[in-house]
């Protein structure tokens, strides 16, 4: 018998012929089944909520689009020990039949990719990757039930991705009686693992809900009971339009492509037609610059005219793009939806001016609730924290060691990003600023510390995100300025409220010390002389009282003081949209939809 090594030998080696017959076009869908874990699908846990993810960002798209108060419902079945249907349906507008197919059942199709213009989805990726996820891992087709009209049929599809040609492969297709008049219903069966807590589907549908006040959302987990978010207001988000490319975020390549491509017979006209904030007076400034006539064709222009066509338009003042591409969320929709789902005693929000990145428009909000029942303030409650108990009565969350770190809740387009928290720009932005000067714990390169939630809000046409999962926003210059300055301006409303509730620590604590007295220099002054004790008892019970007013100050809902029987009425305010809440004893959604 031949050793290993003579048998190594006797193997031939490969030629340019031999492996240039092994060479083949390679699918999308082939790639991305065998690097599923690019789209975010590597768990069973992730699997399960990236599912659930893409199906509702696309049924909140469509509603919004269509102009329907969103209504989502998410139901998750448990078939066996690791294996889970999901069933997620909206009362969108519904897809006409000839486009089922190729909405989940190919992968890069879509309408979003294109156009700039603020949407939950981008590559045309998400919902044909879940459905390809299931189909891998339990070889069950997606199943889509869709309907456009009342008067209309409902069309009922079982599809399967090829994914050697990314195309689909309809395996039943039917008309169905549906109880709703419009809408889209998808079921995808997959292995998956369910779990609550932190980066869970239970997690997402909270934050979905804090995110989108206008949508209700009916959530049937596979343990438990049906849990559902009802809307906070009525008020649908901005319609948006679609922008043209703006020329400061254009690269060279991508411009001599244009240049091919473009119908314009003019080089001035191509610039006005193909580019946003470009009129005739710009266009004719870019082509002296670039020393090229205005009226070449465009088809006709050189690498090298093109490369002084680039130059010329980075040297040119131009104004920022338009706009009404976004939606942010806005600041009071912002209280809206963390008083839906946070329970916390202050509340602020701050929405930016827009801003741009490599062309591209985009705004940041922020917003923060503090105290409450996320726990004690460690500098304001000492007593009690040496106790082992806040005001809720619960002993410390990281088992006495100090105060909790602030919880950081993270949007992109009205998305929660549950994963990749430290590549993210706004964690690292939090990082990089100094709590202290607000009043809250830092320890070096870590989040403040304290009874905080932060919510970062980014809304653009199109959100740079560091991988196909779409997870974390890349660290932009731009990016990180404007959140930092949102964070600044959040921070100082909670500086001001907590220097308020010190001072009224503080003058509880001197009116302590006096009534502590106060009998003993009765009864001192009642030696010395004839007095009335109970009279003189009142007399300096009020004066300390008024000494100490600011202790019996309350603050309404938009943080002003009300007045008690001996404090005076201050006209110092913490600023707009700002609200505290008494949470014994009145519930934060009616004290919003009152102060709204």
């Amino acid at each position: 018998m031949a050793s290993p090594l003579k048998r190594a030998k006797t193997v031939k080696a490969a030629t340019a012929e031999t492996m240039a017959k092994q060479q083949r076009d390679i699918s999308v869908s082939e790639f991305f089944a065998k690097n599923r874990h690019l789209l975010g699908f590597d768990n069973k846990r992730k699997a399960l909520l990236m599912t659930i993810k893409e199906a509702v960002d696309n049924a909140l798209d469509a509603c919004e689009e269509a102009g329907h108060l969103p209504e989502i419902e998410v139901r998750i079945v448990q078939q066996a020990e690791d294996r889970f249907r999901i069933v997620v349906r909206d009362n969108g507008p519904g897809i006409v039949k000839q486009q089922i197919p190729n909405v989940f059942g190919k992968l890069l199709y879509g309408s979003k990719f294109h156009r700039l213009k603020m949407s939950r989805g981008q590559q045309g990726i998400g919902i044909s990757a879940a459905g390809m996820y299931g189909l891998l891992t339990t070889g069950k087709s997606v199943k889509i039930t869709s309907r456009t009209s009342p008067k209309k049929e409902a069309h009922y599809y079982e599809i399967q991705i090829d994914t050697k040609k990314n195309a689909p492969n309809i395996v039943k297709e039917e008309i169905v009686d549906v109880e709703w008049e419009t809408g889209t219903q998808v079921e995808i069966e997959l292995v998956a693992s369910y779990n609550k807590g932190r980066q869970s589907v239970d997690e997402y549908i909270e934050q979905t809900a804090i995110a989108n006040p206008h949508a209700r959302v009916i959530y049937c987990p596979p343990v438990g009971e049906r849990i559902v978010y009802d809307r906070g207001t009525e008020v649908m988000p901005a319609q948006t339009e679609a922008i043209r490319p703006h020329p400061l975020g254009v690269e060279l390549g991508m411009l001599i492509k244009m240049l091919q491509d473009t119908n314009s017979h003019w080089l001035s006209a191509f610039l006005q037609t193909e580019f946003c904030r470009v009129g005739p007076k710009v266009a004719a400034d870019i082509c002296t610059k670039a020393k090229i006539s205005p009226r070449s064709h465009p088809r006709k222009i050189v690498r090298q005219e093109a490369e002084k066509l680039y130059h010329a338009i980075q040297q040119t003042k131009l104004m920022s793009p338009p706009t009404n591409c976004l939606a942010p969320i806005g600041a009071e929709q912002i209280l809206t939806g963390l008083l839906k789902g946070v329970k916390a005693e202050f509340f602020t929000a701050s929405t930016r001016p827009p801003a741009v990145y490599r062309g591209n428009p985009f705004q940041i909000e922020v917003g923060l609730g503090y105290g409450g029942a996320l726990g004690p303030d460690p500098k304001t409650d000492n007593n009690e924290e040496e106790n082992g108990k806040g005001r809720n009565g619960r002993g410390k969350k990281n088992g006495g060691g100090g105060p909790a770190p602030a919880r950081l809740i993270r949007f992109a387009n009205r998305v929660p990003l549950l994963y990749q928290q430290s590549a993210c720009c706004m964690f690292k932005t939090i990082v990089d600023l100094d709590w202290r000067r607000y009043g809250l714990s830092q320890s070096s390169g870590a989040i403040p510390q304290g009874p905080l939630v932060v919510m970062v809000h980014m809304a653009s046409v199109w959100v740079p995100f560091t991988s196909e999962s779409k997870e974390a926003i890349a660290d932009y210059d731009e990016i990180r300025q404007e959140i930092r300055l949102a964070l600044q301006e959040c921070g100082r409303k909670l500086a001001t409220y907590l220097n308020r509730r010190r001072r009224q620590k503080y003058e509880g604590d001197r009116r302590g010390v006096f009534e502590r007295y106060i009998g003993e220099v009765v009864e001192a002054c009642a030696t010395i002389t004839r007095i009335d004790r109970n009279e003189l008892n009142e007399d300096l019970l009020k004066l300390a009282r008024k000494i100490t007013a600011r202790a019996d100050e309350t603050l309404d809902e938009h943080g002003r003081p009300i007045a008690g029987p001996t404090a005076k009425l201050s006209s110092r305010d913490f600023g707009e949209n700002t609200i505290v809440v008494d949470l014994d004893t009145e519930p934060a959604g009616e004290l919003f939809q009152r102060s709204a």
